[in-house]
């Protein structure tokens, strides 16, 4: 206890001394008024011949034009902008093969975001790079189809709308090669009036089979990209198709519009196509992890039986992106489980024949 005895008594000490010497502090001292000099207050009003007297000048204020160089303004390039181009039907590739009987399968489902454009475009592309000769015609207003194969729209000059309306040849319309064994029949916002100007039109629901019809023979595989609606346009899907692919969600909605699809398909089929009849049932947006999934596959096949493929599609990430870079899943991600999902499906229709 003796240190801190030590230690109490010297900050006594310490303080005693700064009480009975206190430290001295530096005050200025205050200027008297009148000896302070005059503040001089700036303002707008200060006249130029009073600053004059203080020592300043006024130069001239000239203004000077900033010259631009050539090098900070970049002109837009075009190889920085890469389209693919566009080809004639003329400038197709020959098939390598003799085509036997055309089949023509219309992708449809009137409820929208179930996977029919990335079906028609995976599908179409998985057979081609199986050797097949495939026709894809898109069909849909929205055309995401045609810019999922990387096509400008703006750069498309005939589209469907004018095989359905403007009596154009599908020739002049076909854009050939677009991936290995893929030709594209694009589609632009022009076809969005088409269900308004089809009503007049004579035999308006035989137009896309009339159209379609002259290529028979020229394909192994026409699909047709429906919109998600039961128009003027999907009826005349269901005219000019053989079969009809039906791709189902794996959600509860999903099997709602079913019925309804069902039921326009019996009407077309008893009066304007009796060769028409459902091709097989694709299971799209798959997650194992769900059971809500699980319970959706076992009603599909226990109401379609052995029309529904075998192949389920899987929901991934990478086949989401890939209609952005303008690509299909075979060729973006060839190895992961969307481009292997759809190369069984394609195996499938190989093998239904």
């Amino acid at each position: 206890m003796g240190w801190f005895d030590n230690f109490k008594r010297n900050r006594n000490a310490e303080y005693e001394n700064q009480q009975t010497h206190p430290a001295e502090e530096t005050v200025e001292e205050a200027v008297p008024e009148e000896e302070a000099p005059e503040r001089v207050e700036s303002s707008d009003s200060t006249s130029e011949d009073s600053m004059i007297d203080e020592g300043f000048e006024i130069e001239t204020i000239s203004v000077v034009e900033r010259e631009i160089k050539e090098e900070e303004v970049k002109p837009i390039e075009e190889d920085e902008v890469t389209l693919r181009p566009i080809k004639t039907y003329a400038e197709k590739k020959p098939v390598s093969h003799v085509v036997g009987q055309t089949k023509i399968i219309a992708v449809i489902n009137q409820k929208g975001g179930v996977g029919k454009s990335t079906t028609a475009v995976n599908l179409s592309a998985a057979l081609g790079e199986m050797g097949k000769q495939v026709l894809l015609v898109d069909l849909d207003p929205q055309g995401n189809t045609s810019s999922g194969l990387g096509i400008d729209k703006r750069q498309v000059n005939n589209c469907i709308y004018d095989a359905l309306l403007n009596d154009v040849k599908l020739e002049d319309i076909i854009i050939p090669d677009v991936c290995e064994g893929l030709d594209l029949v694009p589609a632009t916002i022009n076809l969005a009036g088409a269900e308004v100007e089809l009503v007049s039109e004579m035999a308006r629901e035989n137009r896309l089979k009339d159209a379609v019809g002259t290529m028979r023979g020229r394909y192994d595989y026409i699909f047709i990209d429906c919109p998600p609606s039961l128009g003027l346009l999907t009826v005349n899907a269901l005219v000019a198709a053989d079969k009809l692919l039906i791709p189902i969600q794996c959600e509860f909605y999903a099997l709602e519009g079913v019925t309804k699809l069902l039921d326009s398909m019996k009407r077309v089929k008893t009066r304007l196509n009796p060769t028409l009849d459902i091709y097989g049932v694709l299971l799209t947006m798959y997650d194992g992890r769900t059971t809500l999934s699980k319970q959706v596959v076992k009603e599909v096949r226990g109401f379609f039986g052995k029309t529904v493929f075998e192949t389920l599609i899987p929901r991934t990430v990478k086949l989401s992106e890939a209609p952005s870079f303008g690509q299909p899943i075979t060729q973006y991600d060839p190895t992961g489980k969307g481009a292997l999902s759809y190369i069984e499906l394609a195996k499938e229709v190989i093998k239904r024949g």
